[in-house]
């Protein structure tokens, strides 16, 4: 059985455009088009109601950042071609894609020591290495040492690639990708407590 995306959304107590985003980032296996409409299977829309919270209260934190991408465009940069996340993108180019100037308490990120990407309330990549950071203008920082620690390119399954070489890293983002992590903030990082009821 296919959904259109207004039924997924509906199936998935979302937005329309929140769906929209998980579909442009390419992490939903077995779209098919029917003109203009993106259909998905139901067992899709079924896996990704099911996926279990983040469970961040495992995590050596009080407080965890969250960075909140949307799916991958074409930027013109001296560093990187892209900005934000795709499951099509290599991993040299996922993580210039994910580092950049953000607003946010960057000692309560490097503090957070992983740093969770989410597209749509879902972990879809985690850095690390975030101890040092740059300030910019506007409140913006950046993490120059930012390290791609595992993403995922199907989030249905979800089919996860570790890229780490560190094993701690890895198992951290062997824990978290895939899973569930809804966050609410005005700008692209936010915040949540790793004692909250919801981390299980």
């Amino acid at each position: 059985m296919l959904l259109t995306t207004g039924q997924a959304a509906e199936e998935l107590g979302c937005a329309i455009t929140t769906y929209r985003r998980l579909i442009n980032t390419g992490v939903l296996p077995g779209l098919s088009r029917r003109g203009v409409r993106v259909m998905t299977p139901l067992w899709v829309v079924q896996a990704l109601r099911e996926r279990i919270p983040a469970p961040v209260n495992r995590l050596d934190a009080d407080l965890l950042g969250v960075l909140r991408v949307d799916a991958a465009r074409q930027v013109e940069e001296t560093d990187r071609k892209w900005a934000g996340y795709a499951a099509g993108l290599g991993p040299e180019d996922l993580l210039k894609g994910l580092r950049g100037w953000w607003r946010c308490d960057a000692a309560s990120v490097a503090a957070g020591g992983v740093l969770p990407v989410t597209v749509s309330g879902y972990v879809v990549a985690v850095l690390t290495g975030l101890d040092r950071w740059e300030k910019g203008e506007g409140g913006r920082h950046a993490f120059p040492d930012a390290v791609l620690t595992g993403y995922v390119t199907d989030l249905a399954t979800p089919r996860k690639h570790l890229t780490s070489p560190r094993e701690t890293d890895r198992d951290i983002a062997d824990l978290l990708l895939g899973t569930r992590l809804p966050s609410q903030s005005s700008g692209a990082v936010a915040y949540v407590s790793t004692h909250s009821s919801s981390a299980n």
